[in-house]
C-alpha cells in the first residue's frame, strides 16, 4: 500500500454492530500524531496540552523510534501504530507501561464513544466508520481536521513533524470541544 494514500476517512458511515470500547477516566484528552522521531517535538506537545489541561493522551502514530515512546512513558497515555513504527516498536511501548491498542483504539469517555486509528489501513478506517463512534481520530495525512458526518465528528490533530504548521489537538469529550495548539519550531 503506498504510504501516502489518505483514503478510507470518509467511507462507510452506517453500522448496527457493537464493538467492545474501553471505559476510560473521562477528562480532557492530549491528542498527538506524526512525530517521526522527533522526541524533542513531542516532549514540546505534550508539555503544551499538559498546560492546556490534558488529563490523559493519545498519539494516532507514526511515533517513528524508542526515544518518542521515552517521552509518553509515565503518562497516562495510550497508543497506534502508524506506517512508518516498526512491530516491534509495539513491545519496546508496553515494556515501558504505555498502553498499544494497535490498530484502532475505542474508548467509551464520559458517555461518547472515541475511535482512534492512524489512518493509512481504510480497512479499519472503514469498521471504525461503521462502529459510528461520536469521535473519530486520526493522524496520516499531517493536516488539521474537525468534520462533522452523519453525525460523527471526524478529528485530526495535524501532525508533530514534516508540516508547515506543528499541531497537537486538545479533546473535551465533555464539552464536545477541540482545540487545536501550535508546537514552536525549533
Amino acid at each position: 500500500m503506498d504510504p501516502c494514500h489518505h483514503g478510507g476517512v470518509n467511507e462507510a458511515l452506517e453500522n448496527d454492530g457493537d464493538p467492545a470500547w474501553t471505559p476510560v477516566q473521562p477528562g480532557p484528552i492530549g491528542i498527538l500524531s506524526d512525530s517521526h522521531g522527533r522526541a524533542e517535538r513531542t516532549e514540546r506537545g505534550i508539555r503544551i496540552l499538559e498546560q492546556a489541561g490534558a488529563t490523559s493522551f493519545l498519539h494516532l502514530g507514526d511515533l517513528g523510534s524508542q526515544t518518542v515512546v521515552d517521552q509518553l512513558a509515565g503518562r497516562p497515555v495510550r497508543i497506534v501504530l502508524g506506517n512508518v513504527d516498526p512491530p516491534d516498536l509495539a513491545d519496546y511501548a508496553s515494556y515501558l507501561g504505555v498502553v498499544v491498542d494497535s490498530p484502532t483504539i475505542r474508548l467509551l469517555v464520559g458517555g461518547r464513544r472515541l475511535g482512534a486509528t492512524h489512518g493509512h489501513l481504510d480497512a479499519e478506517v472503514r469498521q471504525l466508520s461503521l462502529d459510528r463512534p461520536d469521535y473519530l481520530v486520526h493522524g496520516h495525512t499531517h493536516r488539521v481536521r474537525d468534520d462533522r458526518i452523519d453525525g460523527m465528528r471526524i478529528l485530526n490533530p495535524g501532525a508533530i513533524d514534516r508540516a508547515t504548521r506543528l499541531t497537537v489537538g486538545l479533546l473535551d469529550p465533555a464539552r464536545d470541544r477541540f482545540e487545536i495548539l501550535e508546537i514552536p519550531f525549533d
